[in-house]
């Protein structure tokens, strides 16, 4: 029975691999704004960012987070992701709940003039991972705020994918929701 399970659940994720990177699930689409385009240089990974499972978790929160007015480190940011990484983004539209599936570059160009604009700091505080042979699913809770000390704003988990090619770690997919009344954060996930 699992193998076919699996085998569906396989192709489950095949068929979402095909669709537009900005297709959102939901019974109603979720409004995306026109948004303006981000250049991301390319460039070298820093070894420290992709040697550790720990190394490779600091930088993804590091590289997202910063005052307002201070570029993100975005071209740092992409050196951490597999081609083609998936993020999806869950949460409450209109009451119903929805799902934005973003590339890399849709999630830098939707994000960054809020994280600039307004300052935006996400760290995590707390994780639970889970590995076999070269793959490693890791819980990530974590705590976002406008300002490095100010008041914590949303709390919610990351679901991160990666795996370990032999030399370095890589992201292949984050889906994350924030905490809500109707959503808290179960005991097992916080410190």
């Amino acid at each position: 029975m699992h193998s076919l399970i699996s085998r569906y659940t396989a192709a489950f994720i095949f068929a979402l691999s095909l669709l537009p990177s900005s297709y959102v699930f939901a019974q109603e689409q979720v409004e995306t704004p026109k948004l303006a385009r981000v250049t991301v240089p390319t460039i070298a990974p820093l070894p420290e960012d992709v040697s550790t499972l720990d190394g490779i978790m600091k930088a993804f929160y590091e590289t997202i987070s910063g005052p307002a007015g201070k570029p993100r480190e975005w071209a740092r940011d992409r050196t951490l992701y597999i081609q083609g990484v998936r993020f999806v983004s869950t949460g409450l539209s209109k009451g119903k709940i929805v799902a934005r599936v973003l590339d890399h570059q849709t999630y830098v160009d939707w994000v960054n003039d809020g994280f600039v604009r307004q300052g935006f700091f996400e760290r995590e505080i707390h994780r639970v991972t889970k590995t076999f042979g070269n793959i490693t699913h890791v819980f990530s809770t974590y705590e976002s705020r406008q300002t490095l000390n100010g008041p914590v704003t949303a709390r919610g988990v990351n679901s991160i994918e990666l795996f370990h090619d032999g030399k370095r770690w890589w992201i292949a997919a984050a889906t994350w929701d924030d905490e809500r009344p109707d959503n808290p954060i179960p005991k097992e996930l916080l410190p």
